[in-house]
């Protein structure tokens, strides 16, 4: 039996729900996000998940917050960015391809693609197939590889409709999300299924949400994938110990990784392995 490959950490930084009124470690500035990026790639995080916010804290799309945001991050580390193309319930698809704009320099090296329409709590985070059509069409059109983004179960099967459609390549890279209200929960069993529903050769990660995060990156490192962690799903370090920033949760995963005898991948092991070019 194969050795398990290096466990990439990615770090959820800010997301588009969470407040300062629940934690006032969220960054909000590019260069809070960029601080705590820097941190947490001494944690051992490989990868950043990126969304951004308006001065005020508002989610935003916004190309230019986005590039402040990479040319900051990149300025004082060298992790992977990945941009979201979710941003916040109810934007426009132009909205949300905001950072599918950016070239050059500033071009992100992954960027989500969520492949159906789910609840989200008491909303409804909406992916009818043309929407996710075009995102995926975007996203290919700039030359990055997306990260499957699955909510629930019959996501898994989109992605392979949209190879079908010549908008995706297989073998792909998911990102499970467990635990979002309305969705699929977060559990062993959940996990084992979506295993073994994507095709042979690809990669995956696991993101819980709330409590979920930490047991569920821990439970990624002992089959084999990888852990996503950060402010966006999730505020406590643990049962009422707020995070200091990304950082600790980060810092964390690694920890647990390692206890599971996974090494921790750097962002160019990470990019190898995700075979992101």
């Amino acid at each position: 039996m194969s050795a398990a490959p290096p466990y990439v950490i990615t770090a959820a930084m800010v997301g588009a729900e969470t407040t300062r009124e629940q934690t006032p470690h969220l960054p909000i500035t590019a260069e809070e996000i960029a601080e705590d990026a820097a941190r947490c790639r001494d944690a051992g995080v490989a990868m950043v998940h990126l969304h951004v916010r308006r001065p005020d804290g508002t989610p935003s799309q916004d190309a230019e917050l986005f590039r402040a945001a990479i040319r900051a991050i990149r300025a004082r580390c060298d992790v992977l960015i990945q941009t979201s193309t979710g941003g916040a319930v109810g934007m426009s698809v132009d909205e949300r391809c905001g950072p599918l704009t950016l070239t050059g320099a500033d071009r992100p090296d992954m960027a989500t693609l969520t492949t159906g329409t789910v609840n989200f709590g008491d909303d409804v985070f909406h992916n009818p197939r043309p929407l996710v059509k075009e995102i995926a069409r975007r996203i290919r059109a700039i030359g990055i590889r997306p990260e499957i983004e699955c909510f629930d179960a019959g996501m898994v099967e989109q992605a392979e409709w949209l190879a079908q459609q010549g908008l995706v390549d297989l073998p792909a890279h998911y990102d499970f999300v467990l635990g979002v209200p309305g969705a699929l929960g977060a559990s062993e069993p959940a996990l084992d299924f979506l295993i073994g529903s994507v095709p042979h050769g690809s990669t995956w990660t696991v993101a819980g949400v709330g409590r979920h995060q930490l047991p569920m990156a821990e439970l990624a490192a002992v089959k084999g994938g990888n852990g996503r962690v950060g402010l966006e799903d999730n505020v406590f370090l643990s049962k009422g110990v707020l995070a200091k920033g990304n950082w600790e949760l980060v810092a964390e995963a690694a920890k647990r990784a390692r206890a599971q005898g996974r090494e921790i991948a750097t962002p160019q092991q990470a990019r190898e392995l995700l075979r992101l070019g």
